[in-house]
């Protein structure tokens, strides 16, 4: 019988990246994963003075390290692929693309340029990776249907989900508000003010205040203060993703600059999304820990045909595939889901 998931030449390598039932695939995604978050949490470190400075051979190991076995992720995702052409324009090839691109382009000295600050604003792509986890739990979900519990599976998601709003945002929101007001902008637009004000001889009336460089918005044409400057790397801007998700409004940082308030709303939005979401699993738990309330979920979402839609969405089946497993009898496509035949 023709197997579905795995032939018998396969091989560990071509395993690694094509059969999520095998533990050599779970084993190499498991390091990809920790990468990723590890990759994210030093790209946020950066931002942090004196920190990244006095641990910038650190940080730039876990960045090799990172884009060597991302590449590698790729590299092997496109080798292995049924069709490669529609993998590299796929979602997620374009994001495993686009989140080693930036790094290579810094590795060859582009940093030189003044884009060098759009590469490290596309590493945020990299985040995006981190839905791949989402998508090994439903992975998981299809195959193991209702002895999978649905309520471990949504929280992973959600909590999935949050990191990544959160640590796109505050990536955004560093970069767009907060390099209104960083040390090279300050630094070089109070050195032109001083030109100018040695250029006109009745500037030394003028009083201090107006002797130092005040940042405006390029968009909203407002002035930004120093007390104003709260976003000066992501870590703090993190804080402010956290206030603004769980209030949906602002705390104690806010943004001033045009493009910060439009991030900032859009956070708002989804922070109201992740909490009506979170509210649906808290909801479930509680009926099924407090209540006894049978958990139907695992048997109403994952029919046969759900399940069927499920796969062939997520890549694992092909169209010839999925016409057979829909023909199949209940019984018979259990027992090939269950055995991957």
């Amino acid at each position: 019988m023709k197997e579905l998931f795995t032939t018998p030449k396969e091989t560990w390598l071509r395993a690694m990246f094509t059969n999520f039932r095998n533990p050599v695939f779970l084993r190499w995604q498991a390091v990809i994963n920790l990468l990723i978050f590890l990759s994210c949490i030093a790209m946020a470190l950066e931002t942090v003075e004196p920190f990244a400075t006095e641990k910038k051979g650190f940080i730039s190991v876990i960045e090799i390290i990172a884009v060597a076995f991302f590449s590698i992720d790729y590299l092997g995702n496109l080798y292995f692929a049924q069709d490669r052409i529609r993998y590299i324009f796929s979602f997620w090839g374009l994001i495993d693309l686009f989140s080693i691109i930036p790094s290579y382009l810094m590795l060859f000295d582009f940093t030189a340029l003044r884009s060098a600050k759009v590469f490290r604003l596309l590493r945020v792509i990299r985040v995006l990776r981190v839905l791949k986890i989402a998508r090994m739990a439903l992975q998981q979900m299809s195959v193991h249907g209702a002895k999978g519990n649905p309520i471990v599976t949504n929280l992973r998601i959600y909590l999935i989900a949050l990191f990544s709003v959160m640590m796109i945002s505050s990536t955004l929101m560093y970069h767009f508000e907060g390099n209104l007001y960083s040390k090279e902008v300050m630094e070089a637009g109070q050195a032109q003010l001083d030109q100018q004000l040695a250029a006109n001889p009745d500037s030394k009336s003028l009083p201090e205040s107006d002797k130092k460089f005040v940042p405006i918005d390029p968009i909203g044409g407002q002035p930004i203060p120093v007390d104003k400057h709260f976003f000066t790397s992501i870590p703090a801007s993190m804080w402010w993703c956290i206030v603004t998700l769980t209030t949906t409004g602002y705390g104690d940082m806010y943004p001033t600059g045009t493009l910060g308030r439009i991030i900032a709303g859009i956070t708002m939005l989804l922070g109201l999304v992740l909490f009506g979401i979170l509210m649906n699993i808290v909801g479930k738990t509680l009926m099924v820990l407090l209540f006894g309330e049978q958990n139907d979920d695992s048997e109403s979402s994952h029919t046969q045909e759900s399940m069927i839609k499920s796969m062939l969405a997520m890549g694992l089946i092909n169209g010839t595939q999925y016409d057979e497993l829909l023909s199949l009898p209940e019984e018979e496509f259990k027992r090939r889901i269950r055995h991957g035949l």
